[in-house]
C-alpha cells in the first residue's frame, strides 16, 4: 500500500514538472492543447469512457485561416459586351476588307455594325483563380486561367466571309439572330485589397490587366431563307487581347469589369473597335 502511495506522489509530482516546464501543452478543466491537436474531455459514450464516466474526443487545430495562396476554382461571370467604335469609315471603305456587294444593301457603316447592347453577352469561364499574399493578407496578388467569351448581336445584317481572305458586308436579307463569336483564353494578372482578412464577406477590390488568345471565332445567322448558318473563321480578328480588368464588390458578390486595349480586328481591316463588357462575378472571394 506505501509503495503504490509513493507511486502515485512520483507520478503527480512528474506530471506537475510536465506541464510547468513544456510550452506546447496547456491545460484547463475542459480541454488539453497540444501541438496541432485539441483533446476535449466531456461527459458521455463516445471515445474511450473511463471509471468517472467522461469520454475524450479530439480535432485538429485551424492554426492558419488565411494561408499565403488561396485557390478558387470555377468562377463564372455573367455580363453584358458593347464595344467604342472610333472607326473612319470613308477611310474603312476605301480598303479590301470592308466591302458593298449590294446596291440595295449599301455600304457598311457605323449604323451597319451597331449592337443590340441587351442581347450582347459576355460570358467567363475561370477554370481556377489564385490570391497570393503579398502583405498580411490585405495586399495581394490575384492570377487566373480561364475561357472569355464575347457575342457580339447585330442589329443589322452584317455578314462575314472568307473567299479567300475575310470581308465584312452588308447583306440583302434580314435576320432574327445575327452575331459574331469570339472566344479567347485569358490569363488575368491583378493587384487585390481586401480591407479585412479576417471577415469572411469583407469588402475587397482587384484591378490589373489581361491578356487573352483568340481560339475560336464564327459568324452565326438565322433567317426565314436561309434558316440557321455558322461560317467560322478568324475574319482578321486579332489573335491577341489585352484588356484592363478588376471586380469590386463584397464576400461572394462582385461586379467585374473589362475593357479592350487594342481593337478587335486587325489593323489592316480600317476597323476600330474596342469591346468592354460588365457583370456578376460567382465567386467566393
Amino acid at each position: 500500500m506505501k509503495k503504490n502511495l509513493l507511486s502515485a506522489a512520483f507520478l503527480f509530482a512528474a506530471l506537475q514538472g510536465f506541464s510547468q516546464n513544456d510550452t506546447t501543452v496547456t491545460t484547463n478543466t475542459d480541454t488539453i492543447k497540444a501541438g496541432n491537436f485539441t483533446i476535449i474531455k466531456k461527459a458521455g459514450k463516445a471515445g474511450t469512457k473511463g471509471k468517472n464516466g467522461v469520454s475524450f474526443s479530439w480535432k485538429k487545430n485551424e492554426n492558419n485561416k488565411n494561408p499565403n495562396i488561396k485557390t478558387n476554382w470555377f468562377v463564372l461571370d455573367l455580363g453584358f459586351t458593347n464595344y467604342i467604335d472610333k472607326t473612319d469609315y470613308t477611310f474603312a471603305q476605301a480598303g479590301n476588307y470592308v466591302r458593298t456587294l449590294n446596291a440595295a444593301a449599301g455600304a457598311v457603316t457605323e449604323q451597319s455594325l451597331r449592337l443590340k447592347t441587351g442581347k450582347s453577352s459576355n460570358v467567363n469561364l475561370w477554370i481556377f483563380m489564385q490570391k497570393l499574399n503579398v502583405s498580411k493578407n490585405i495586399l495581394n496578388l490575384k492570377y487566373g486561367l480561364g475561357l472569355e467569351m464575347y457575342n457580339f448581336r447585330f442589329d443589322r445584317s452584317p455578314s462575314y466571309r472568307k473567299d479567300p481572305n475575310p470581308f465584312i458586308f452588308n447583306d440583302s436579307i434580314g435576320f432574327s439572330k445575327n452575331k459574331l463569336y469570339a472566344g479567347y483564353l485569358t490569363i488575368p494578372f491583378m493587384l487585390n485589397i481586401n480591407t479585412n482578412p479576417k471577415a469572411k464577406n469583407a469588402f475587397s477590390f482587384s484591378a490589373g490587366i489581361s491578356a487573352g488568345y483568340l481560339i475560336s471565332s464564327r459568324n452565326k445567322q438565322v433567317s426565314d431563307i436561309r434558316g440557321k448558318i455558322k461560317y467560322k473563321g478568324d475574319f482578321d480578328l486579332q489573335p491577341f487581347r489585352v484588356a484592363l480588368v478588376g471586380d469590386i464588390g463584397i464576400g461572394p458578390i462582385r461586379v467585374y469589369g473589362s475593357y479592350s486595349l487594342n481593337a478587335l480586328h486587325k489593323e489592316s481591316t480600317r476597323l476600330n473597335q474596342y469591346p468592354y463588357a460588365i457583370g456578376i462575378r460567382l465567386s467566393s472571394w
